[in-house]
This record gives structure tokens, sequence and C-alpha cells, in this order.
């Protein structure tokens, strides 16, 4: 039997600013995507243990011009356990992609965050037709998937009872704002609602089985195959990049603004990781200006 939060649990909560929740069909199984705005697509891709709430501070401000869809990605706070699904990074692009394809979204502005970036990077490499413009804020790129830090979460994957025992830590708040947790990728407490629904969904056995196959399959040599083909995509990229980041170096910003062939990069002062958390009217004003002097640029 499939696992599935329901959207009143604390676990499930999605902040309504998303928009509407829906519920997709995919051969890979059933994946959830929050639908706001209109006009041109943009698409919002979180990263690891987190879920579309990343982007509740973002997208109000965007959904008055465009058509703004967050996934929310089976990476460990997702509500819906995906076990027939391929949840290594070329199988949640595949996600990505078949979900563009099934909303008939067309060519859109992919906006990726941490190894959701690193995902953007996979379905930029394998469907370029489906990616107008694509939007790197600080993310895994080349060796640098994931980065070294996190590797003790390839050790619990891979070690019987371990994500067990870092589930049951999660649900206790002050461990949140550990290094270990959410510590070095916001500034701040992330607020309780979101917070909860981003550390108590990987409780649930059918859940934490799909983080473990996520983890599994984060591994350098798919970014490193994808940067092969950045020379070959042609549409804007903005790197959205937080300044001084300490897991996604600088340098790393201005490695990819040198391979992609028209790209830019536009500094998110006072941010960890999370900048949508942290600096969401910095990213978000970073966004629209690029948005908008790229509009003639993109081929539909």
């Amino acid at each position: 039997m499939t696992h599935t939060i329901t959207p009143e649990s604390r676990a499930g909560w999605r902040d309504p600013a998303l928009g509407t929740r829906r519920e997709l069909s995919l051969p890979q199984g059933a994946l959830t995507v929050f639908d706001t705005g209109s006009g041109d697509p943009l698409v919002f891709v979180h990263g690891l243990l987190v879920n579309a709430n990343l982007w509740r501070k973002v997208i109000p401000a965007l959904a008055g011009e465009f058509r703004c869809v967050a996934i929310d990605l089976p990476f460990g706070s997702h509500t819906t356990a995906m076990p027939a699904a391929d949840l290594s990074a070329p199988g949640l692009a595949q996600l990505v992609i078949q979900a563009v394809e099934q909303l008939d979204l067309g060519p859109v502005t992919l906006v990726g965050n941490d190894s959701g970036g690193a995902v953007s990077q996979l379905v930029v490499a394998a469907r370029p037709d489906l990616v107008a413009r694509l939007v790197l804020t600080s993310c895994d790129a080349y060796e640098n998937f994931p980065p070294p830090f996190f590797d003790y979460l390839g050790l619990a994957a891979r070690t019987p009872g371990a994500l067990a025992c870092l589930a049951l830590s999660m649900r206790i708040r002050p461990v949140r704002r550990l290094p270990i947790a959410y510590g070095r990728l916001a500034h701040g407490p992330i607020e309780r609602a979101v917070s909860d629904s981003y550390a108590l969904p990987v409780s649930a056995k059918a859940i934490r089985e799909d983080v473990r196959r996520a983890i599994g399959g984060l591994d350098s040599r798919y970014t490193l195959t994808a940067a092969k083909t950045f020379a070959d995509f042609e549409q804007p990229v903005l790197l959205a990049w937080s300044a001084g980041d300490r897991f996604f170096p600088d340098r790393y910003a201005e490695r990819l603004a040198a391979e992609f062939p028209d790209a830019r990069i536009e500094w998110i002062r006072d941010s960890y990781t999370f900048s949508p958390e942290d600096q969401p009217a910095q990213l978000t004003s970073a966004i629209r200006v690029f948005l908008d002097a790229t509009r003639a640029d993109t081929r539909q």
C-alpha cells in the first residue's frame, strides 16, 4: 500500500500562497504540485529534505504575472511515497520532465535550489527543448554533488536503522537548528509549520525508504556528465547565488557562468543556501529583472 500523508497533518501542510494542490499521475507514481498565477510558466524545484514550502515567500510576488508551479519532489519531505519510482538524480529529473509535459507547460523557466539545482541541470541536459530559461540559486554542481559535509547522509542511508534514528531526532525542533540539519542552510529558525513539513514526513517508513534511495542517487558523475552539455544550451541562465555560501562556494557560480553561453551572476547577500528563505525579496527581484531582460531573447 502506498503511504500518503494527509494535507491536514503537520507533515502535510503547505502554505496556501503556493496555490492549488494538484496530484499528477505519472508513469513512476503520484507526484504533488502546487499551481498558481497565469502567464509564462515558472517551475520551482527544491532539494533534499525540504518541499514546495521553500518557495512560499517567492511565488506570491511573481504569480501576478507568471504561472508558478512548485513541485513536491520525493526528497524526503513529500506526502505520497513513490516505491516504484527511479529516485536517482536522473530519475528525479525525469519526474520534473514528466510533470512539465503532463501540465502542458511548454518551454518553462526552471528555478532550482540546492540538490534541486542539480536536478534542474539534468533536466537541461536531457530535455533542453523544455527549458526556455534557467535560474540556479546556490546548488550542487560538477564534483560538488553532494557537498562533502553531507557525506554523513550517504552513510546513514547505507546503515540499517540510521535513517530512522535521524528521523526521530528531527522531531525535536532545537535539533533542526544544528549544522547537521538546517542550521547552516538558513540564517534563522524556520517557522514552525514549515519546519514541521520538512522534518516530519521522513518519520514514515515508506517516505524514509524513498529518501534513502534518493540520497543513494546523489552522485557527481551525473552532474559532471550534464556539464558537458552546458555549452550547447543557448537559452538565458541566471545564477542567483548566495555570496560566500559555505556549501556551494562562489567559484561554482563563476564556473557555471563561464560554461553556459548566455549566463549572468547575481549575488544574493546575507544569505545561506536557502536564499528563498533568507532573502526572498532579493531573490525575487533578481528573478524578475532577469525575466524582464530576457523576455525577447527566449525562443518559445
